[in-house]
């Protein structure tokens, strides 16, 4: 059996290598691979047909200054799959690149089935897409469990939510006794993030900074930990310092998970980490804030009633997010004083992170990467 993987960034590379492994494991027989990844894939002894930061590429500058790299990159990944005639052809995220070759293949290869490994965030923003998927993807491996619900009221194609990787972090998420008396304790230990991007840092980190201070004042002292992206971390101890409050800056993911599991309450900039924080069981306020051209293209892009990814899988806003205009320091520390001393606030929050688990599990705890290979396999006819 031949089956071809297509990533276009470290996270889809992160994905890759975990299905690689299941379906080796679930497999009737031996598998070769072939397509395009990184280091985690070529670590389960995937050959990428070229190095894959030669198309992970995210914005619309530097994708216009690369244009002509991605476009060749396009073209060799089509015709590199066409010569293959593999049985599936699996693409991974990033869909201004894995779309793009889908789309070329379906044409010239009209029977292969092909798979889409996270799906785009049609739910979000331009919903039309959902429909325009079915002309070259057969089936989507949602990460998130509204997912599959979205793509049938939106005429995509068929849906399966297969589990987001996240859910086999909970060891590591999950507090034990000692982490849960100090969440307990006092001086409060606040966990801070002020986002991954630069222009998030730089937008976030002096309301941050301020909301710590006020926060001080209301509450008493603050224990604030902020763990670090390594590569702003010159650039967030820079923003510290112009900040009144204290703040304790820790890098790597094992120091972060740590916070997390120890954290009273969390103040977070929307993305990822929140879903993160909430299977951590960590109440949060969430903030945001974009450049006015931003703002103004998303107001009118956007379609859901929130931002905040926990908020969407509960089906309800329960954790309070505070965007542009609304992202102060006055309201911030207004919406944490009841996470970190305790109340109605602080138990409903509690209450409604518990109900995220239940959501999001899978059958019998099977891992994510699992359940991808079993759909896979069946896209293969195997």
């Amino acid at each position: 059996m031949r089956i071809w993987l297509v990533a276009g960034e470290d996270s889809g590379d992160q994905l890759g290598a975990k299905l690689m492994a299941s379906l080796r494991a679930l497999a009737p027989e031996p598998i070769s691979f072939g397509g395009v990844g990184g280091e985690a894939m070529a670590a389960h002894g995937f050959a990428s047909l070229f190095p894959l930061d030669d198309v992970a590429v995210m914005g619309y500058l530097p994708v216009l200054a690369r244009l002509r790299t991605l476009l060749r990159r396009i073209r060799q990944t089509v015709d590199d799959v066409v010569a293959a005639c593999p049985d599936v052809l699996v693409i991974i995220d990033s869909p201004g690149f894995t779309h793009a070759v889908a789309a070329r293949v379906r044409k010239r290869l009209p029977g292969l089935p092909i798979v889409d490994y996270v799906s785009p965030s049609v739910w979000a923003w331009r919903p039309w897409r959902a429909k325009g998927m079915r002309r070259f993807v057969d089936h989507v491996l949602a990460l998130l469990p509204f997912e599959p619900e979205a793509h049938r009221r939106l005429d995509g194609p068929p849906c399966t939510y297969v589990g987001h990787p996240l859910i086999e972090r909970f060891s590591d998420l999950r507090p034990d006794a000692a982490d849960a008396a100090a969440r307990a304790s006092q001086p409060w230990s606040l966990v801070v993030l002020p986002g991954s991007r630069r222009s998030e840092i730089e937008r976030l980190m002096p309301v941050f900074g301020a909301t710590l201070a006020r926060l001080a004042q209301a509450v008493g002292p603050v224990e604030a930990v902020l763990p670090a992206v390594t590569r702003h971390r010159a650039l967030i101890e820079r923003m510290a310092l112009a900040w009144d409050a204290p703040v304790r800056i820790v890098a790597g993911e094992a120091a972060k998970y740590r916070a997390f599991r120890r954290a009273r309450a969390a103040l977070a900039a929307s993305g990822t980490v929140t879903l993160e924080l909430a299977l951590a069981g960590v109440p949060m306020v969430v903030a945001y804030k974009v450049s006015r051209v931003e703002a103004a293209v998303a107001r009118r892009l956007i379609q859901v009633p929130t931002i905040v990814l926990p908020n969407l899988i509960l089906g309800e806003n329960a954790m309070p997010e505070f965007v542009q205009g609304d992202c102060t320091p006055h309201r911030l520390a207004a919406a944490l004083a009841p996470l970190v001393t305790g109340g109605a606030a602080r138990e409903r929050q509690a209450a409604a992170l518990e109900r995220i688990d239940g959501l999001m599990r899978l059958p019998d705890d099977e891992a994510p990467s699992r359940s991808a290979a079993r759909v896979v396999l069946a896209m293969a006819g195997r």
